[in-house]
């Protein structure tokens, strides 16, 4: 599929990326994008964490997920990234980073969850989808979940027309349950200042009611303390209708 052309960015470093898919996902959601990112000079590394992708254990904590992103980490030899995390994943790259900060150049979170000290990132998700997750893992056979398509569709990717739609919703995967109600210790995140950190803020994602001052992706963004923000039209799965617009915007959030 063709996408949009932009402008390059001007003074921009050629850099490391670190891109962690979110729920439902794995790392060829960011093919597109890494593509874009590599024509414009910059190194691009996309891990899939455990218990995601096709035919694998889905049996896993969010301690596991962590540890298949550091252990990637480490067997590539990376540092000096930037390392990215999309929705579900900005609880896994927080918590990554708190145990190695001293790899990472800076955070990018991508319309993704900042979970509070104590909670799982469920718990910082809208009322509807806590209600709804734990029944659809119920009544699956291995603890795991799948919205149904109608609901993907108007809350995740607005943004593109039916055909573009069902085409993304037949790449997604089925998510465990574990890793999203995992009650985390977050401590470590919140106390670390050595670290920048960059929010990217897609504005047409219809996952969490709009206006809401005490939940949202900018409640979320706000716990990160000083940051900078991005913003861009698009959905929450924005890297497929558009990876090169956000291609663009990945490097003003990941520069220096």
């Amino acid at each position: 599929m063709r996408t949009p052309n932009h402008p390059k960015t001007i003074g921009i470093n050629m850099s490391t990326y670190v891109l962690v898919h979110g729920s439902c996902h794995d790392g060829d959601a960011w093919a597109d994008v890494a593509e874009h990112l590599r024509q414009r000079g910059h190194r691009v590394h996309c891990p899939t964490m455990a218990g995601h992708g096709e035919g694998v254990d889905r049996d896993v904590s969010h301690d596991d997920c962590v540890a298949s992103v550091a252990d990637y980490i480490g067997q590539h030899g990376v540092t000096d990234f930037i390392l990215v995390g999309h929705s579900f994943a900005g609880s896994v790259i927080a918590r990554l980073t708190a145990k190695t900060p001293e790899k990472v150049r800076r955070l990018v979170f991508l319309n993704a969850f900042v979970p509070e000290d104590g909670t799982s990132v469920l718990d910082n998700a809208p009322v509807a989808f806590q209600e709804l997750f734990p029944i659809l893992a119920e009544q699956s056979v291995d603890n795991t979940v799948m919205l149904p398509f109608e609901i993907f569709r108007d809350a995740f990717i607005g943004d593109s027309d039916l055909e573009r739609a069902q085409e993304t919703y037949r790449m997604l995967n089925r998510e465990p349950l574990g890793p999203i109600v995992d009650i985390r210790d977050m401590k470590a995140f919140y106390e670390l200042t050595t670290v920048p950190r960059s929010y990217v803020l897609c504005h047409d994602d219809g996952s969490f009611p709009p206006g809401d001052p005490q939940g949202g992706w900018l409640a979320n963004a706000r716990r990160l303390g000083l940051f900078r923000l991005v913003t861009m039209d698009g959905s929450h799965e924005v890297f497929y209708p558009d990876p090169a617009l956000l291609a663009m915007k990945l490097e003003i959030a990941g520069r220096d």
